[in-house]
């Protein structure tokens, strides 16, 4: 057997077990690098690690250490508490409160789950109370951590742009994030409108909606975790400097000042999620060096048509996507995609929007994290029902969205 056959073969099993066994399929993505590099290529521990995304796993430390000093000194609660208050005696704005305060925290590092973990016990508790759709309100949450999760300082954006910049495409980082910001705008618009945005099953409880997040003072250390947070997007985006060590040096300075708090946010750091990317992009150099990137991105842009196979590909990983990692997927359709790019006239950055677009709106699969936590924060519902609906829905950004995303994003270049 080939080890092109090999590597591949290897792949697929890592994301069948990760899909039905609670296993990180980061941890699963090193041993298969390992057992493949050594076995089948004959490649020494030095060589296996040269795909070893350094610099990708500095951002993801760095972000996540600085979002959970951020959520400990009470800065991201007051971010919250602001967005609630907007909405005072206005229970329609409600969904979009939490689609805007999803998109900004997921566009300064917050990575997707984290941020979705914080808004949606908040959404589906004003959805009861209101009467308003809670399947509405959770899916509009989801797809506002999702507006902001391809932004150059995020997890998501951080990770595609990284990959992109290792060939000879170029992708500009804010049409990335506008593209995907403004898709899940029109999804959430969508999503708003077929479910009852505007009506209401039941009367409103007399008092206002901000009384339940109560205003409080900003604190000096709040103060300046917002200074921190701006300064962050100022050194990345103006000057260009090392996001990863800028978030750190923020991080580090916030905890100096209140170490008692403080002492235990290195255990906010998103370690699974760096586990798997690290594990995953190590793999995909495994994959580079077996051949298996060149012959799998040949064959599909040889069987010809570049707009139907860029369209195929934005359904495989829908489809895939939504029982297994998203993160995980991009990893591995991205080097997919280049020889394709390279060889058509379609547009580089249409096709890598359209991917990205296509793997993460369909996380509010109950399969995912997103999903699971929108699920399980849903009150005075039966459960059973509601998940069903939550695959209703699922199933029809499945089957809709990539269509879309191809036709707003890659179908005009070629034409």
């Amino acid at each position: 057997m080939s080890a092109e056959m090999i590597s591949i073969g290897a792949l697929g099993v890592m994301f069948v077990v990760a899909t039905v066994l609670p296993i990180n399929i980061g941890i699963l993505a090193f041993i298969g690098a390992f057992v493949v590099g050594t076995a089948s290529l004959g490649l020494t521990e030095d060589e296996i690690f040269e795909g070893f995304p350094v610099s990708l796993f500095v951002t993801i430390v760095g972000v996540t250490y600085l979002f959970s000093v951020a959520q400990r000194n009470g800065t991201i609660d007051l971010l919250v508490r602001a967005g609630i208050r907007l909405v005072r005696g206005k229970a329609a704005l409600i969904p979009w409160v939490l689609f805007a305060v999803a998109a900004v925290l997921t566009a300064f590092g917050t990575f997707t789950p984290a941020a979705v973990a914080l808004l949606a016990p908040v959404g589906m508790n004003f959805a009861h109370r209101f009467g308003t759709s809670q399947l509405m309100v959770g899916m509009m949450v989801i797809s506002g951590a999702h507006a902001g999760a391809f932004s150059p300082i995020a997890v998501s954006g951080a990770l595609v742009l990284g990959m992109v910049d290792q060939t000879p495409l170029q992708v500009a980082p804010a049409t990335l994030f506008l593209t995907s910001f403004g898709f899940n705008v029109l999804l959430s618009l969508a999503t708003f409108l077929l479910l009852g945005g505007f009506g209401r099953r039941r009367a409103a409880a007399p008092e206002p909606v901000a009384d339940e997040v109560e205003a409080g003072e900003i604190t000096w250390r709040q103060a300046l975790t917002l200074v921190a947070l701006a300064g962050l997007v100022v050194g990345a985006l103006v000057f260009h400097l090392e996001i990863g060590f800028l978030a750190l040096a923020a991080g580090t300075a916030l905890t100096l000042v209140d170490v008692r708090n403080q002492s235990k946010a290195v255990e906010g750091i998103s370690w699974s999620t760096i586990l798997l990317v690290a594990g995953m992009v190590t793999y995909v150099g495994i994959l580079e060096k077996a051949g298996t990137i060149d012959a799998v991105s040949h064959g599909a842009a040889g069987m010809g048509a570049p707009l139907f196979v860029a369209l195929l590909l934005c359904f495989v990983v829908a489809v895939v996507s939504a029982f297994a990692s998203s993160t995980a997927i991009l990893t591995a359709i991205i080097p997919i995609a280049v020889p394709l790019l390279l060889a058509s006239h379609l547009s580089a950055a249409g096709l890598v929007a359209a991917l990205a677009i296509s793997t993460t709106i369909v996380d509010t699969s109950p399969f995912s994290t997103n999903g699971a936590l929108v699920l399980s924060n849903a009150r005075g519902l039966d459960r059973d029902r509601f998940y069903k609906q939550i695959i209703g829905y699922t199933a029809g950004i499945v089957g809709a969205g990539p269509i879309l995303a191809w036709t707003l994003l890659v179908l005009p270049s070629a034409l």
